[in-house]
C-alpha cells in the first residue's frame, strides 16, 4: 500500500510530460514557418554569399574589437533587459510580470559571483544561442536564444568581450516568482527543441547583401519578432502571422507589416527610417514604452546603413491585416473645443484634457510646440483598445528625445483610474478614427503592472 502513491505520482508525471509533448508537437506543426520561410531564393551558407551581412556595417568606423562589441550589443539591445531604472548597466534583477508570475534579468557583468565573469567562451555561446548557463540550468525564452542563434561565433564573442570590458558589478538577482508548471525550468528543453532553430544565419542568395544584412538585423540581433510576432499559448512564434502584432510587458506592440490600414504599409520608407533612428515619424505617431526604450538604447546608435537595410527587409514581408486596427485618422480635428466630439463620450474626459493636455497636444491634435506632441495619425490614438494611450498618461514617457524637447509627463499619481479612463477615450474620441471605451477597472489593472 506504501507504494501506490509513489506509482501513481510517477504515472502522473508521465502523463503530464506525454501532454505537454503532444501540445508542442501540435503547436510545431502550427508555427512551422520559419522567419525567413516567405523570402524567395534558397538560403546558402554564410561564406558562399557574396556579401558581409553578418559583423558591423561598412559605415560603422571604429576598429577597436572592444567598440565593435559595444556596437553588436546594442544592436541587440542587451542593456534593456539587463539594467533596472537607476541601477548599473547589465547588472541584472528587472522584473518582468507576466500572467504567471515574475522573471527577473540576470546580471551579465564580469562579476564572478553574481555575473558571468566565470564564463568561458563556449559558457557564453551555449547561453546565447542555445539557451543554457554555465551551470547547464535552462533559460527561459524572455531571453530570446531563439533569435540570437542566428549570431556568428565572431559576432556572439564580440558582445561577451564588451561586456568583459566594462566594470563587474556585485548583484545577485532575485528568485524568479512562477507558478507551476511554469517554475520546472526542465520543460524549456522541450520548448528549445521546437522552437529554437539553433542554427547561424542562413543568407537568401539571390537577395541584396542590405537586405541580408536587414534579415541578420530584424531576425537576430534586434529580435523584433519576441515583441512585434504574435505566440501561440506554448509561447513559440506564429510566422504565419508574422509582425502582426502583440504584447510586450503590457504594452501593444503593433503590427509592422506592409498592411496598408493596420500596420505600416502607408509610411515611406523615410518614415520607417525616421521612427527607428529617433523614435518619431511626422503624422505617424511617437514611441512609448519598450519601442521607446529600444530606440534609445539601441535602434537610434545605429548607423544609417543598418537602419536602411531593416527597412529594405520589413519592406519584403508579407503584409497581414490586424482586423481590430482601423486605417488612422489622418485629418485633424476641429480647432474649436466645442466641436468634433461625440455625444456619448464622458465630458469630464474633455476637462481633463483641457487642464493638462491640451497646451501641448493643441485641440486640433496637431501640436504647435513639438512634432513628437501631435496626436493627429498616431497608431496609438487610433486603436480602439486604447491601451498604449493610457499607458503613457499613467507613467508618461521615459524616453529622451536627441533633439532635447520635453517628453510627456506621466500622470498616474495625479488622477484617478476613472479620470485616466475618461481622458482616454476622449482623446480617441477626437483624434482617433474610433472611439475607445476603456473602464476604470481596465486602467487599474494596467498601473497594478507598471
Amino acid at each position: 500500500m506504501k507504494k501506490k502513491p509513489s506509482v501513481i505520482k510517477r504515472l502522473f508525471k508521465l502523463v503530464v510530460f506525454v501532454a505537454v509533448v503532444g501540445l508542442l508537437v501540435l503547436a510545431w506543426y502550427a508555427t512551422r514557418p520559419g522567419p525567413l520561410a516567405f523570402a524567395s531564393g534558397k538560403a546558402v551558407a554564410l561564406d558562399a554569399y557574396q556579401g558581409h551581412p553578418t559583423g558591423t556595417p561598412p559605415d560603422f568606423k571604429a576598429t577597436d574589437p572592444v567598440a565593435r562589441g559595444r556596437y553588436l550589443s546594442e544592436a541587440a539591445d542587451c542593456q534593456a533587459c539587463h539594467t533596472v531604472e537607476g541601477g548599473k548597466p547589465f547588472a541584472g534583477g528587472l522584473a518582468f510580470k507576466l500572467p504567471f508570475g515574475t522573471l527577473y534579468s540576470s546580471n551579465i557583468t564580469a562579476d564572478k559571483d553574481t555575473g558571468i565573469g566565470g564564463w568561458s567562451d563556449a559558457d557564453f555561446l551555449r547561453a546565447v544561442r542555445d539557451g543554457v548557463d554555465d551551470e547547464g540550468h535552462r533559460l527561459y525564452p524572455a531571453m530570446p536564444y531563439a533569435a540570437y542563434t542566428y549570431l556568428t561565433d565572431e559576432d556572439a564573442l564580440a558582445i561577451k568581450a564588451y561586456l568583459f570590458s566594462l566594470p563587474a558589478v556585485r548583484n545577485e538577482a532575485p528568485e524568479n516568482q512562477l507558478s507551476f508548471p511554469y517554475n520546472q525550468r526542465w520543460l524549456m528543453a522541450i520548448w528549445s527543441g521546437v522552437f529554437n532553430p539553433k542554427q547561424r544565419f542562413m543568407p537568401v542568395a539571390g537577395q541584396s547583401p542590405e537586405w541580408n544584412r536587414g534579415a541578420y538585423l530584424v531576425e537576430g540581433l534586434a529580435h523584433c519578432g519576441d515583441c512585434h510576432t504574435p505566440r501561440n499559448l506554448l509561447q513559440g512564434l506564429d510566422n504565419k502571422n508574422k509582425f502582426a502584432g502583440a504584447e510586450a510587458e503590457g504594452w501593444r506592440a503593433y503590427n509592422i507589416t506592409p498592411d496598408a490600414a493596420s500596420g505600416v504599409g502607408a509610411w515611406s520608407e523615410a518614415d520607417l527610417g525616421q521612427y527607428l533612428a529617433t523614435g518619431h515619424a511626422k503624422g505617424r505617431g511617437s514611441a512609448s514604452g519598450p519601442m521607446a526604450q529600444a530606440v534609445e538604447l539601441s535602434f537610434g546608435r545605429m548607423t544609417p546603413s543598418d537602419i536602411h537595410a531593416m527597412v529594405t527587409y520589413l519592406r519584403s514581408v508579407p503584409a497581414v491585416k490586424s482586423p481590430e486596427l482601423p486605417a488612422p485618422k489622418e485629418a485633424a480635428a476641429p480647432a474649436s473645443p466645442k466641436q468634433g466630439l461625440a455625444a456619448n463620450v464622458d465630458p469630464h474626459g474633455k476637462e481633463i484634457y483641457a487642464g493638462a493636455c491640451a497646451s501641448c497636444h493643441g485641440w486640433t491634435g496637431e501640436s504647435l510646440l513639438a512634432s513628437r506632441a501631435t496626436l493627429t495619425g498616431s497608431r496609438a490614438v487610433n486603436d480602439p483598445a486604447a491601451t498604449n494611450v493610457a499607458l503613457v498618461v499613467l507613467s508618461g514617457s521615459k524616453f529622451t528625445p536627441p533633439n532635447g524637447t520635453i517628453a510627456m509627463p506621466a500622470f498616474g499619481a495625479a488622477y484617478s483610474d476613472r479620470e485616466i479612463a475618461a481622458v482616454v477615450n476622449y482623446v480617441t474620441a477626437r483624434f482617433g478614427a474610433e472611439a475607445s471605451a476603456i473602464t476604470a477597472e481596465d486602467v487599474r489593472r494596467m498601473r497594478a503592472m507598471q
